[in-house]
Formats: structure tokens, C-alpha cells, sequence
């Protein structure tokens, strides 16, 4: 299996003028200051109001893990890869698997942006069902990768400015929200401890999903060959990246849950931080339901572009069929054939998510199954949390790999067994597990289905893994 990355360039090198404060920022423009609001009623609904604890717990886990990141991108600069760092320290079969758990991650991204954004548009037009909404996501995204359309670095950082701007906005309306009124001082700690709903498996299960907030953090050791000092740079990026997300997070998710209790059901669950910030301050609902509509719809362009991308990356080396998989459009120079079958799969897969959501919560109840059913399951959000675990399945198995490959090359494979080398793998394997098998029993299912299809293919194409394949991402044009 191939997965040493080249080391012979040619043509003129990349500059290393990337200081760490660059990274750190590219890493919150990746991420976004948004990221909790999008989740947020997911996350209440799961965690029975405990999602600020949630968020802190899962930062932890994102720390460890960034920090085993970050070293395994001293080891290997050029690649950047959870595939590679898996394949190179442990076994290429095992890596194989971390590729695969990767693919869901980027064919699945895609598909909630669309469900999220459709919850967010019938909000705002609801006279237009949710399900058309979705098709027409599904449908523009797909227009726009293939003309090529690219998101420029400037507008990403201009964008992460004016979200840093709503949030700064959303605290204000929100403190005087809360000051407005006099409280006792349980009502100010009842979002990290609640006695009344508080259990172990929902503030876990709730975790599982949270870990959702702070998915892109890896992409900043893909800039190691422009960082200045990437040996020292790179980990301290991550990390830090890791740290202000969390802290910021946990401050939008603390002030929604004053604003509006646990105990309280949103009108609607995908959108429920619009409504929280339109309790604050009426405004504020159209400004932040607006502000989080862009944010998913660059993010679903970006994910489904992505995918694509990944997808021809393995048809160019012959892990997937070449001829449709490795082609690429002349005129656009993008993968058209992935870009198209991405997108296909974000439409039925939105579709199929809310049928396997919505069975559960109707089907299995009072509700019988009939088409006014189905048009209300079609309708509604219950879809968005399932296919946030299951993009979580396949990121959290990835991130268990990055541990154990930091584990043994830095701990077991060196002649200085350090704590420091030791406490972060260790403890970001277990927490990872621990979130991993937290994950709802629909998406453990539909996530085992699809590794289980990946390791049957990945043995029938490979002869036994004897043969080469690659989850690498390309370089761009």
C-alpha cells in the first residue's frame, strides 16, 4: 500500500511565512465562530440541557488529540493525513480503514449542510416545503462546483470576521437578556449541572455529537511546508486553535441555555439558536438565521468540492474505477463525475436520513406510518443529529487512529519514555472511544454497514491489502 508522501519537488519551493498566529486563524476561519449554533438544538435535545459541559469535555478530547496531530505532522510535513500517519506507524490494512472512515467524513458533510440549510430556508420561506428546500441545495451546490466556483481566502476571512461580529452581538443581547431580570445563583449553574436531567449516557451522548464543533481542526497541518517553524508551530496551532474554539463555543452555548431552558422545546430543533437569539433580541432571529445559512451553504460548497476531490485522489491511484472516479472535466478542471455523485448522494441521503430518523420517532410511537407521516418526517429535523453521529463515527475513528500511531511512535517506539508522550495519546484514544461508543445505535449501525462495505472492497481490490491505495487528497491546480 502506498502511503509515503514524495519529497522531490519541482518548480519553485513554498515560502515558510505562515507565523503561528496565521494558523491559529486559518484554523478558526476553518472550524467558524459559529460552529455550536448550528448543533445547538441537536445538542440541548441529546445532553437534556447539558451541552456546556458537553463542549467542555469534548474540547479535551480535541486537545489530546490535536496534540498527537500536531507531532505526527513533525513526522511526516508533507502529507497531513490521518491515513498516512495510521499506514506509516501501525499497519497499511489498519490505515486503510482510517481512509475509509475519512470518506464517510467527507461524503457525509455535504448532506447535513444541505438538511440544515433547507431547516434554516423553510424558516425563513415557509410557505416552500422543507423537501424542496433540500433539492434545491442539493442541486445548487452541485452547479456551482462544477463551474468551478472557488471560495477565496479573503472571503473566508472576511466572512469569520462578520461571524465573529454576530457573536459579539449575540452575548451583548444576550447578557441583557438574562441581567434584565433578577436570578438566584442556581439559575446561572444549571447549564454545566443539572440534577433533575442529569445522567452520565446523555452528557456522553451528547459529547459524541459535540465533537461535531470542532471537525477542520486537523486541516491546519496541512500548511506545514509554509509555516515558519513547523516543528514547534504546527502543535501549537492546533492546540490553540482547539482551545479558542472551545472557550468561545461554550460561551454561546452557556448564554442560549439561560435564554432558553432544557426544559423548553424549540419550535424547530435544526434551527433552535435563531430562535434563542430572537428571544434575546427579536432582530437578532433573521441576523443570525441568515449569518449561520451562509456559513452552512459555503460549508456544504466546500464539503461537497472536497469529497470530490477525495474521491478522485483514490480513482487516480486505482482505488476506485479510474475512468469515472479520476476524470476530470477540461474546461473547469474539477472531477465533474464526483461533484455530480456527491451531490446525488447529499439529496438521497437527506431524504433517507429523515425516513430513518423520523420512522424511529413516529413509526416506533403513537404515530402510524402514513403518508401524512411521512410528509411531516419529510418536513421536519430530525435527520441533521443522525447524520451529525455519523460523521462523528467515521472522524472519531480516524481521531483513535491518529492517537494510537502518535502512541507508538513517539512512547513505545522511542528511548525516552516521557509522560508527556504517554498522557495525550492515551487519554485522547479512550476519550474518543468513549464518545465513539456513545454514538446512537442508528448511526453505530449505518456506520458499521459502511466499513464493514469498505473492508469487503478494500480486500477484494487489494488481493489481501497486497496491493496499493491511497486516500490522499491531490494537490490542487
Amino acid at each position: 500500500m502506498s502511503t509515503e508522501a514524495s519529497t522531490i519537488t519541482a518548480g519553485p519551493r513554498l515560502r515558510r511565512t505562515l507565523t503561528l498566529w496565521d494558523l491559529v486563524l486559518y484554523g478558526i476561519i476553518v472550524i467558524q465562530p459559529v460552529a455550536p449554533m448550528s448543533v445547538f438544538g441537536v445538542l440541548s435535545d441529546r445532553g437534556k440541557g447539558h451541552v456546556v459541559t458537553a463542549i467542555l469535555i469534548a474540547m479535551v478530547a480535541m486537545l489530546f488529540t490535536g496534540i498527537s496531530y500536531g507531532r505526527m505532522a513533525r513526522a511526516y510535513p508533507s502529507a497531513g493525513s490521518a491515513f498516512t500517519y495510521v499506514a506509516q506507524e501501525i499497519n497499511p490494512a489498519v490505515g486503510y480503514v482510517t481512509g475509509w472512515s475519512m470518506v464517510m467524513d467527507y461524503m457525509l458533510n455535504p448532506l447535513i449542510c444541505t438538511i440544515w440549510c433547507a431547516g434554516q430556508a423553510h424558516q425563513f420561506a415557509p410557505g416552500v416545503a422543507s423537501w424542496i428546500w433540500k433539492i434545491f441545495f442539493g442541486v445548487v451546490f452541485t452547479l456551482l462546483n462544477i463551474r468551478g466556483i472557488k471560495t477565496s481566502a479573503r472571503i473566508n476571512t472576511v466572512m469569520a470576521i462578520l461571524m465573529g461580529m454576530v457573536v459579539v452581538v449575540v452575548v451583548i443581547a444576550a447578557a441583557r437578556y438574562i441581567f434584565g431580570v433578577p436570578h438566584d445563583a442556581s439559575y446561572f449553574t444549571t447549564p454545566f449541572y443539572d440534577p433533575h436531567t442529569f445522567s452520565w449516557g446523555g452528557v456522553f451522548g451528547c459529547t459524541s455529537i459535540a465533537v461535531l464543533t470542532y471537525i477542520g481542526f486537523d486541516g491546519i497541518s496541512t500548511l506545514s511546508e509554509e509555516a515558519e517553524n513547523p516543528r514547534r508551530n504546527i502543535l501549537l496551532a492546533t492546540v490553540l486553535t482547539c482551545l479558542v474554539i472551545g472557550i468561545l463555543s461554550a460561551i454561546e452555548v452557556y448564554v442560549a441555555q439561560l435564554i432558553w431552558p432544557a426544559s423548553q422545546p424549540f419550535p424547530d430543533i435544526n434551527t433552535a439558536y435563531s430562535y434563542v437569539a430572537g428571544r434575546a433580541w427579536a432582530p437578532l432571529f433573521t441576523v443570525v438565521g441568515f449569518t449561520l445559512l451562509l456559513a452552512n451553504f459555503g460549508s456544504g460548497m466546500g464539503a461537497q468540492l472536497g469529497a470530490a476531490r477525495l474521491l478522485y485522489g483514490m480513482g487516480r491511484s486505482e482505488a476506485l474505477p479510474k475512468s469515472f472516479f479520476g476524470a476530470v472535466d477540461p474546461k473547469n478542471r474539477v472531477p465533474r463525475n464526483n461533484v455530480i455523485l456527491v451531490g446525488a448522494v447529499a439529496i438521497i441521503g437527506a431524504f433517507l436520513l429523515e425516513i430513518v430518523a423520523g420512522y424511529k420517532t413516529y413509526a416506533l410511537g403513537t404515530n402510524p406510518l402514513s403518508w401524512a407521516t411521512v410528509k411531516n418526517i419529510l418536513n421536519g429535523g430530525e435527520a441533521y443529529g443522525l447524520g451529525a453521529e455519523m460523521l462523528n463515527f467515521g472522524a472519531l475513528i480516524a481521531f483513535m487512529g491518529v492517537n494510537a500511531a502518535a502512541f507508538l511512535r513517539y512512547y513505545v517506539r522511542s528511548d525516552q519514555k516521557k509522560l508527556g508522550y504517554l498522557i495525550p495519546p492515551v487519554f485522547g484514544f479512550l476519550i474518543c472511544l468513549g464518545l465513539w461508543l456513545n454514538l446512537s445505535k442508528p448511526a453505530i449501525i449505518v456506520g458499521s454497514i459502511w466499513m464493514a462495505a469498505g473492508i469487503a472492497f478494500g480486500i477484494w481490490k487489494t488481493n489481501g491489502f497486497r496491493k496499493q491505495l491511497s486516500f490522499e487528497l491531490p494537490p490542487e491546480d
